[in-house]
This record gives structure tokens, sequence and C-alpha cells, in this order.
């Protein structure tokens, strides 16, 4: 053996002393102090040394008479004799959690301030969580004076389980205070532990749950948006002086082994930042500003109809029925373009086009092709009138997979309507986007 400890408890307390061991205290603290004893001797017998390590749990430390705790480890630490500070350990449990976290850290603190043998002696903590306040109780009695932390991985024990180590050692760490242990993979420790134990953690558990970086209200995903917005969050960096300030996320899930994709989920509660954050984080889609409203709207409709939770996948497919290379009236059968100028300033299109089943063939100048199609499609009867608001483009993927997603708004008399088009060819995408969202007018406006 190269590194051990030897662990020895004895209910302390008048409960169990009286009625469970039909014992005195006095007799109680001898049982105690000849336990001790005995494993004294024997590791000696057996040639162990200072590789072997004392633990000694006052058990029921929180409901025994204090001085008398005091007592009983005065007397064992005398019957071991002396120690360095790191082979004797003094264990001070709340077995069962009757009290609330300051009495557990006063008891902590009068057991320091009175024993003796301090500079020999280890302190330790061990809380059970019958109440639900096992990691607040061990916050306050560490800040009273105890040197160290007994726990379980997501508190599993008796009854409601021990402290939970992963939650203590989580909080210190966000506050800046390094623990030593390692969890920047929790959702692999989570699935070792479930397979062992044939327990689930809680979705909602802290730090390890599923849904624990989750945001569903509408209200909260907006904001999470905003905070992860990458130059938002460097200025927030700067202004707060800590390396991660974002709203709703009290550390950042990456460190924890968490992904981002998985912040906002999507269902009846959820507003329209949400659900772009999605589109945005999930697909790289990312539509203007004004389009949020509507597109959030639609997406809220289709939860509504289905009931519950939507996917990433879903949102994904809802966003390209309803406003990428949308079918209509309006068809483009052919489009050419001219440069008449040799500093390609001044563009010339040429477009086949079908609405409603009549066949045009126009031309169009323009400063750029989108201007010059512009122009075209404003000469064709059926088309209603309209001005170009706003466009948008951006690329998706890389290399030979790469495509151009384009978002344009066309400015009718009555309103501002939005749609896209997706292309390996920009000039396309953005051809794609107009007749999009000349169709989806044909269909909104005569609705309204």
């Amino acid at each position: 053996v190269k590194k051990a400890v030897l662990h020895m408890y004895l209910a302390t307390s008048d409960l169990h002393g009286q009625f469970v061991f039909n014992r005195s205290r006095d007799e109680v603290k001898a049982l105690a102090v000849e336990g001790t004893k005995m494993v004294r001797k024997a590791l000696e017998k057996y040639g162990f040394g200072d590789e072997i390590g004392y633990e000694f749990s006052p058990e029921e430390f929180t409901d025994t008479d204090p001085d008398f705790a005091i007592e009983v480890c005065k007397a064992v630490k005398e019957a071991w004799g002396p120690s360095r500070k790191g082979d004797f350990i003094l264990n001070l449990p709340a077995t069962v959690e009757r009290r609330p976290p300051y009495q557990y850290a006063d008891m902590i603190e009068n057991f320091c301030r009175k024993y003796p043998y301090l500079d020999e002696t280890i302190i330790s903590l061990h809380a059970h969580n019958d109440q639900g306040c096992a990691v607040a109780a061990t916050e306050m009695a560490l800040l009273a004076g105890a040197d160290r932390v007994e726990g379980t991985l997501f508190g599993h024990g008796e009854r409601t389980g021990n402290l939970d180590i992963l939650v203590l050692a989580m909080n210190l760490e966000s506050r800046g205070i390094d623990t030593g242990l390692d969890f920047s993979n929790i959702p692999e420790i989570v699935e070792l532990v479930e397979n062992a134990s044939g327990i689930d953690v809680h979705p909602r558990h802290p730090y390890a749950g599923q849904l624990v970086f989750t945001a569903f209200s509408g209200s909260h995903q907006d904001a999470i948006r905003k905070g992860m917005e990458g130059q938002v969050r460097d200025k927030a960096a700067v202004f707060f002086n800590q390396d991660w300030r974002v709203p709703y996320l009290h550390i950042d899930p990456a460190d924890v082994g968490r992904k981002y994709e998985k912040l906002i989920r999507i269902n009846s509660q959820s507003g329209k930042g949400g659900i772009v954050f999605v589109l945005e984080n999930d697909f790289n889609i990312t539509p203007p500003r004004e389009m949020h409203p509507e597109i959030g709207k639609i997406v809220q409709k289709v939860t509504e109809t289905k009931g519950g939770e939507i996917s990433t996948e879903e949102i994904r497919n809802v966003f390209f029925q309803e406003f990428v290379n949308v079918t209509g009236p309006f068809v483009m059968h052919k489009y050419s373009r001219i440069d008449l100028d040799e500093n390609g300033t001044k563009i010339e299109a040429q477009l086949k086009i079908e609405a409603f089943g009549k066949t045009y063939e126009l031309t169009g100048c323009g400063n750029g092709p989108i201007s010059a199609v512009v122009d075209a499609m404003k000469k064709c009867p059926e088309v209603p009138v309209f001005e170009l608001h706003d466009y948008l483009e951006k690329s998706r993927g890389s290399g030979a997979d790469a495509t151009a997603l384009a978002f344009m708004g066309l400015k009718f008399p009555e309103r501002v309507i939005y749609a896209a088009g997706e292309h390996s060819n920009i000039n396309r995408a953005a051809i794609g986007a107009l007749f999009s969202a000349l169709n989806r007018a044909e269909r909104i406006l005569k609705q309204a």
C-alpha cells in the first residue's frame, strides 16, 4: 500500500448512544478510544507507518452535544498520538440533515476554536441532503474553518443522498477557486455514473442535466442570443472584468464539455430570438433583423399546432418551406446578363419568365445584376408595384459544397415582404430571393 486512509466511525449522539447502543456517554467515548488503539496496534503489528492515515468520524456530529463531540475527538487524537496534519482526519458529519446550513457552520467554527490539536488534524465535512441544503451547508462550513470535503458524484447515497461533490466543486470553480478536480467533460461522467448506478441524472441537475443550459422562454432566449454575439460577449467581459458574463448562463457550457446547439430549444413559449439563434448557430442562416418577427410567428404557429417541443431540423424545414425558393405564379425560365461598359458598372439583364401561366421576355438595366433584374421585373404587367427594400447575402458551407443564401425584402404599398433564395451561384440565389418574395407577396397580400 503506497497511500491509504483507514476510516472508523462511531455514532456519538445521545439518540444512538442511549437508544441504539444502550451505552452512556463515557462508554461511547471509551469505545471510540479502544477502537482507535486497536487500529493503531494492528497497523504497527503489520509494519505500516505514515503510508496509512487515520480518519475518525463522530457519526451524527450535528446531533451530538458540541462539547461531548470535542471531548470524544480529543480523546481519539490522544489515543492515536502525535501526527502530521495530513495523516489524521476528523470527519464531522451532518449524518441526518436536521439543521439549517448556518448551524452546521456554527458547529464547525465552535469545534475548530475549542479543539486543541488543530495543527495536527484535518477537519473534514460530510453532509447529507435530507433538507436539500448539503451544498449550502458545506460551503458555509468551509468558510467556518474546515479543510476537506467528502461527497459523491451527483449526490448518490442513503435516502436523499450525500453532498454532490460535482456541484460543490463547480460552484467553487465558478468563483475562481481551483479544486484540482477535472469536470471538463461532464457528459462522459454522466454516462459512466448512469451506467454504473442504473439511476439517470435528472435533466435539471445543476451543471450535469440535459436542460441546465437550455432556455425555452422567449425573453430568455432573446437575451442569450444577444449575449452570445461575439462583440457583445467581449464588451461584457471587459465591463465586468470577467471572462464569462452571458445572460441566464452562469458558466460557459463549453467548460464542462457541453455544446452550444442545445442552449435554446423551441416550444410554444419561445420567441423570435430563440428561433433565430437556432437558425444562426445550427445552420449558419443569418436572416435580416426585420425578418425575425415573421419567422418567429410562423414557427410558433407550428409549435402550437404540434404541441410540445420541435427539433432544430423541423425549424430549418419550416424556414425553408416558408421563405426559401418559394414557388408560385412567378417562375424564371432563363437569365442572362450583358456588361454594357468595361468596368461592369452598367449591366443589362435579359429574362424569360412565366407569370400566371403567361410567358414574358423582359430586359432591364442597372448598376449590378440585382438592380438590373429588379428593373426588368418591374416591366412585367403581372408584377405588382414594389421597391427593393433590403438585400443581404451570405455563403453557407465551404469548398465545393458551398452555397449562397440571399435574403430580399420587397416593399409593396401594403407592407414589406421578405424571402430568400439559395443557389451555388450568388446571382441566381439573389434572383431566387426576388421570385420567392414575389410569390410570397401574391399569397400574403391576397389573404390580407
